[in-house]
């Protein structure tokens, strides 16, 4: 038996809200005008990633409850260069969102910053050093 990672999952508490945050990564959802406050991106090589609204989930299931404290979930993000790393997150602050940690060339050899989406969950911007 062997098992393939096909989609990565996040629920978020305003779904239109997230998904204008993660157009900013270039992704295109289908199912945004679901009823059923589910969408998906294409991430490439088979997957991708799902937002899920808490009423949704609290639809079906009452044992969910929302996380707390750091974020308990990063998704990253790779660019060409360390200059887009850099402007990637002036765009995103600019736009108003909340940087996590600011551009800093990290001992690993990327260049690497780290933003927080509308619901608290860490993403990560990233560029091998020239």
């Amino acid at each position: 038996m062997s098992a393939k990672a096909a989609a990565i999952g996040i629920v978020v508490a305003d779904l239109s809200v997230s998904i204008a945050f993660y157009e900013n990564f270039g992704l295109t959802f289908e199912g945004a005008d679901s009823p059923h406050g589910h969408a998906e991106a294409d991430l490439g090589n088979g997957l991708r990633l799902m937002l899920d609204s808490e009423a949704s989930i609290q639809s079906f299931t009452s044992a969910w409850t929302r996380p707390f404290g750091s974020p308990r979930t990063t998704l990253a993000f790779q660019f060409e260069s360390p200059a887009e790393v850099d402007a990637k997150f002036a765009e995103l602050m600019g736009a108003g969102y909340h940087g996590w940690r600011g551009p800093w060339d990290a001992p690993w050899g990327q260049r690497y910053a780290s933003v927080i989406d509308p619901d608290g969950s860490g993403v990560d911007l990233f560029a091998a050093l020239d």
